[in-house]
């Protein structure tokens, strides 16, 4: 039988099997597409195929965009000065723990970089599972500032790696600098085009819409943003994000909009994605002497510094409520790949700590989903 036919064969058996399992066995959906993705990986070779792999990353991006939507900055610039100092005070304080014990333990600086990432892709999974929780909300406030400091790490370091600190290293920053000035201006001129002229709203997506244009525009704004992402060189998980805050921000009226998107997103683009990073470990790897120890080791690492720095939330959240805030933002995933997969390309880390850091990022979601599911039960 040909190879992609096998390919569509296993992924549409995931698709379907996977809610099945996790209303069985009482574990969330995405850990399970992630093993899948990894056994059938192992006798089909999913991770082979140029098309499967072109359509995750396109998961990838639709599950940044759909973590956007959750980001209204009319909200956010309302934030109170209490969280903005405390959230800045967090970001700082991982990158200050994640200095030190990199330092102590002796290991490569990019352990640096790579400590403290932050990714709330994983949050818009986690906010339709258990809603609008206090520790979810400010999960994604403070997660949105990590995750803009991670995504200028990310593109710093990627720079660095791909050129060294020259000409082209000082370029790309000066384009993401360009970017955020531009985002910047483009809120400020469409905030006060849509305050003299409301009916602007309305016009690009009406509320009697037959024809679906709430949709096609955000689309077209996605694909957008990903194409001058690309077009600058820089991450275009990104753009992805901005273009979903940008819907968010600017068309609330469209209450049923995120709905409608995250159903196509959570029903197929993005299982797709996660079965995708199943499928790029590679299974007999696990037997590798201090493989498994060494993920183990990196998980604990990410998750203790980040259960420390958050303590600075004690008052608002509770002890529990911060160990989920902590939890929320232990699963950097994509990031972890991204920046690990960068490291390995330019032999900043060897093979077996490549795969340590894919095994960590795999059990990170899996040890993460789980016990907040748990904890969040109790808390209950």
């Amino acid at each position: 039988m040909d190879h992609n036919i096998l390919i569509i064969i296993a992924v549409s058996g995931i698709l379907f099997i996977s809610p099945l399992i996790s209303q069985i066995i009482k574990v969330p959906t995405t850990p399970i597409e992630i093993i899948l993705g990894s056994v059938i990986s192992h006798y089909i070779f999913i991770n082979s195929s140029h098309l499967f792999d072109l359509v995750a990353e396109l998961g990838f991006l639709y599950l940044m965009f759909l973590a956007g939507l959750e980001v209204d900055l009319k909200k956010l610039l309302k934030i109170s000065p209490n969280i903005l100092k405390k959230s800045l005070l967090y970001i700082t304080l991982l990158y200050v723990l994640s200095t030190v014990s990199s330092l102590y333990l002796g290991l490569s600086n990019i352990f640096i970089v790579i400590l403290p990432l932050i990714s709330i892709g994983l949050l818009a999974v986690l906010k339709k599972e258990y809603g609008n929780q206090p520790w979810i909300e400010l999960a994604i406030t403070a997660g949105l500032i990590g995750e803009i400091v991670s995504i200028v790490v990310l593109t710093t370091v990627s720079a660095g790696l791909e050129f060294g600190i020259g000409f082209e290293f000082y370029k790309s920053l000066s384009l993401l600098a360009l970017v955020f000035i531009l985002m910047i201006i483009s809120y400020k001129l469409f905030h006060n085009a849509i305050w003299w002229y409301p009916q602007i709203k309305t016009l690009l997506m009406p509320k009697e819409d037959t024809d679906n244009q709430d949709i096609r525009l955000s689309m077209a704004i996605f694909f957008l943003m990903i194409a001058i992402m690309v077009y600058l060189h820089l991450e275009v998980a990104f753009g992805a994000f901005i273009a979903g805050t940008f819907i968010a921000t600017f068309f609330e009226h469209k209450k049923e909009l995120p709905h409608k998107l995250e159903q196509f997103g959570f029903g197929f683009l993005v299982p797709l994605f996660f079965i995708s990073i199943g499928a790029s470990f590679n299974l007999e790897s696990i037997l590798e002497n201090n493989l498994v120890l060494t993920a183990v080791q990196i998980t604990l690492a990410m998750l203790l510094i980040r259960f420390l720095s958050a303590l600075v939330f004690i008052k608002e959240l509770k002890l529990k409520s911060t160990f989920l805030f902590s939890l929320s933002h232990s699963m950097p995933l994509t990031l972890l790949i991204a920046v690990a997969t960068l490291a390995f390309d330019s032999n900043s880390i060897d093979r077996f700590y490549y795969y340590a850091f894919i095994l960590a990022s795999i059990l990170e979601v899996l040890m993460g989903m789980i016990a907040i599911r748990i904890i969040n039960q109790k808390v209950k």
